[in-house]
C-alpha cells in the first residue's frame, strides 16, 4: 500500500474503455486539512497540521507536506511538532467538514443511487447502471474528480475495481489526487505484489505473525495453505485473509449504513489521579452518549469503558446489560461499576471514553418495557433535558453532579471517537476515518 505521504503513487494515466471495474472507492485527499486551506490559500503547499496546539492534543489531520516528515493523524501533537517543527497548526472546525462532506456526497448521488457512505470523507459507488449513459468507469471517475475540484476546490482520489476491497486499495495507492482503474482480469497482477499490510484486518500484531512465517506479500498469503493461515491467526481470520488474497470479496455496495456503536472520549489536558474527577467525566460522557442514542432512535445492550494511562497503556472493559438502554444514567451506572472493577482508581489517567454497542431500533428507541419502567423517573428527566437542549443548546441546564468541581473543564481537551471532529458521532465499522 502506498505511504501516507503519497510516495509509491500509481495512477491510470491513459483513458480506458474497460467496464469490468464498476465499483468506485472515492476518498477525499487530506480532507480536514484541505477544508481548512479553503480559507487559508496562503498555506497551500506548506506543512499544515490540524489539531489543538497542546502537548496533550492529537493530530486530527495533516497535509501531505507534513506527512513527508512522518506526521500522521491520531499522533500526539507533541511528537508531530518534534518531527516537523515548522508545521503550521490550525484549529479543527467540525461544522465546516460536515458542510463540505454533504456537498461532495450529493455529487456522488448524482452519479448513481448506489452510494455507500463511509463516514465523512469517503464512499463506495456502484456505477454499473450508469455505464450506458455516462461511459466506462474511467470516464465516470474522471468527470467526478473534475467536478469535485471545480465546485469545491477540494481533491479526491478514486480506485475502480470489480470488488470493494480492491477498489479501496486502488484509491489508497493513487493518492493524492489520482485515479487507478484495476480491470478484473488484472486484479491478481495488481494485488499480489502488495505488502501483507494491504489486506484488511492485518494490523501490527497479525503482520508480525505472518512475517515470522515468511509471508511478506499478498501473493505469499495467497499461495500459503489455508491450514497454515488458520493455525496462525484462527479459522475466521485465516479464511478471510485467504479469500482477500485471491480478490474474493462478495460484498455489495449498500446504501443503508448500520450503526455499530455510539461513543465519546475525552483526553485530559493534564493526567488525572482523582477518581471523583474520573467519575464526573464518565457521567458527562454517558449523558452525551445517551442523548445521541435517543436522537438517533437507537438503544444499546453493551456498555464499554475505555481508559488510557499516563504511559499510553489503553484498557477497555465491557458489560452486557439484560435489557438495551438509551438512558445516560443507566449507561453511567454500568460504566462506573466497570471502572470501579478495574482497580485503576489511583493511577494517572490520560483519557477516558464511554461507548455503547449492540445497537438496535424499535418502539421506544428499541426498549421493550413491561407493565412498569424501573427507569421511568430518569427517562422523564432525560427527555426533558433533550427538549431543553433542542431549544436552548449549550445554555440548557446540566446535571447538578456535573456542576461540582466545574473548574475541571479547563483541564480537559476533547478528542472524539475514530477521529471525526465535531461534537461526538455515531461510530461505524470501517477501515479508517482520518481525513486522508
Amino acid at each position: 500500500m502506498s505511504k501516507q505521504d503519497g510516495s509509491g503513487r500509481l495512477v491510470t494515466a491513459d483513458p480506458t474503455d474497460d467496464v469490468s471495474a464498476p465499483i468506485l472507492h472515492v476518498d477525499m485527499d487530506a480532507f480536514f486539512a484541505s477544508v481548512e486551506l479553503l480559507d487559508r490559500p496562503d498555506l497551500v503547499g506548506k506543512p499544515v497540521v490540524i489539531g489543538h496546539r497542546s502537548d496533550r492534543s492529537v493530530v486530527t489531520a495533516a497535509t501531505y507536506e507534513a506527512r513527508k516528515f512522518g506526521v500522521n493523524s491520531a499522533m500526539p501533537m507533541a511528537i508531530a511538532l518534534r518531527r516537523c517543527p515548522q508545521a503550521i497548526v490550525l484549529e479543527p472546525h467540525g461544522e465546516k467538514y460536515r458542510h463540505w462532506s454533504s456537498v461532495v456526497m450529493s455529487m456522488f448521488d448524482d452519479v448513481t443511487p448506489l452510494v455507500e457512505r463511509l463516514g465523512i470523507d469517503e464512499a463506495f459507488l456502484d456505477v454499473s447502471g450508469a455505464i450506458r449513459l455516462m461511459g466506462p468507469p474511467w470516464r465516470i471517475a474522471t468527470e467526478l474528480r473534475r467536478r469535485v475540484h471545480a465546485e469545491t476546490g477540494l481533491r479526491c482520489s478514486i480506485g475502480a475495481a470489480s470488488t470493494k476491497f480492491v477498489a479501496k486499495l486502488a484509491s489508497s495507492v493513487s493518492k493524492p489526487d489520482g485515479l487507478l482503474v484495476v480491470p478484473h482480469d488484472r486484479t491478481i497482477e495488481f494485488l499480489h505484489p502488495r505488502p501483507i499490510s494491504a489486506l484488511w484486518g492485518v494490523g501490527g500484531k497479525t503482520e508480525e505473525v505472518l512475517t515470522n512465517l515468511g509471508l511478506r506479500t499478498v501473493g505469499d498469503v495467497a499461495t500459503a495453505s489455508l491450514d497454515t493461515l488458520v493455525r496462525a491467526v484462527g479459522p475466521a481470520a485465516g479464511a478471510k485473509l485467504h479469500d482477500l488474497a485471491w480478490a474474493r470479496d462478495p460484498r455489495r455496495v449498500h446504501t443503508e449504513t448500520v450503526e455499530k456503536s455510539v461513543g465519546h472520549e475525552m483526553t485530559f489536558s493534564t493526567d488525572v489521579v482523582d477518581p471523583d474527577v474520573i467519575r464526573r467525566e464518565l457521567l458527562r460522557l454517558s449523558d452525551k452518549v445517551g442523548a445521541r442514542l435517543r436522537a438517533a432512535g437507537l438503544s444499546g445492550r453493551t456498555v464499554v469503558l475505555k481508559l488510557r494511562t499516563t504511559d499510553f497503556v489503553t484498557i477497555t472493559r465491557s458489560r452486557t446489560l439484560a435489557d438495551p438502554t438509551d438512558l445516560g444514567r443507566r449507561i453511567y451506572d454500568e460504566v462506573r461499576s466497570v471502572y470501579e472493577a478495574t482497580g485503576k482508581q489511583h493511577e494517572r489517567i490520560r483519557l477516558v471514553g464511554v461507548r455503547v454497542e449492540q445497537l438496535g431500533m424499535g418502539d421506544d428507541g428499541g426498549l421493550s418495557l413491561g407493565l412498569w419502567d424501573d427507569d421511568a423517573e430518569w427517562r422523564e428527566a432525560e427527555s426533558t433535558m433533550d427538549a431543553l437542549r433542542a431549544r436552548f443548546g449549550a445554555a440548557a441546564p446540566t446535571p447538578a453532579s456535573l456542576l461540582r468541581g466545574g473548574g475541571d473543564d479547563s483541564r480537559r481537551r476533547s478528542r472524539h471517537d475514530r477521529g471525526q471532529p465535531g461534537d461526538g458521532q455515531l461510530g461505524r465499522h470501517r477501515p479508517g476515518a482520518d481525513g486522508r
